[in-house]
């Protein structure tokens, strides 16, 4: 069927197709102008499926101290879920309180703390080497309540 103008309705809809494609395609290769990792990409697909991480790191590289807090208003998170830091660097843990218990084990078992309910517990560990550390809660692993520090320079580091 001919349009007035001599265009079929085909020919019509096939440029339409194409534009639109054309901009998709557009918006996909414009995305990628931040280097911002992904829980996808980042730490090997780590921080996936953990629901406050959207793919930022917490820079405090060059504090002597960092304190993450362990389940931030009743949530299944530690916050930040991901912080970077220096070698030397004393991570701190903080309990908020609450009705669950809630731990912090490295996943390579460097390190790990008991379970905890209470508001005013704590615990620390000292990042001497540069590289990542993933960790995440025992009991509730699975629900996405899972974290990392990445320690940057020093041998093999980023700096």
């Amino acid at each position: 069927m001919s349009e007035p103008n001599g265009r079929t309705r085909r020919a019509v809809l096939a440029g339409v197709g194409a534009t639109g494609l054309a901009a998709l395609a557009g918006c996909a290769s414009s995305a990628g102008g931040s280097d911002t990792p992904t829980g996808e990409s980042e730490y090997g697909g780590w921080m996936r499926a953990v629901s406050n991480y959207e793919g930022e790191t917490a820079d405090r590289t060059g504090d002597s101290e960092v304190r993450v807090t362990v389940a931030p208003e009743g949530d299944y998170t530690y916050a930040p879920a991901a912080v970077a830091v220096s070698p030397g660097t004393t991570v701190v843990w903080e309990w908020t309180g609450g009705p669950t218990s809630h731990d912090v084990a490295e996943a390579d078992g460097g390190y790990a703390s008991d379970l905890h309910t209470s508001e005013d517990a704590t615990f620390s560990h000292t990042f001497e080497e540069a590289g990542v550390s993933k960790y995440y809660c025992t009991p509730h692993r699975n629900l996405g309540m899972k974290g990392v520090v990445e320690v940057r320079g020093g041998d093999g580091g980023e700096g």
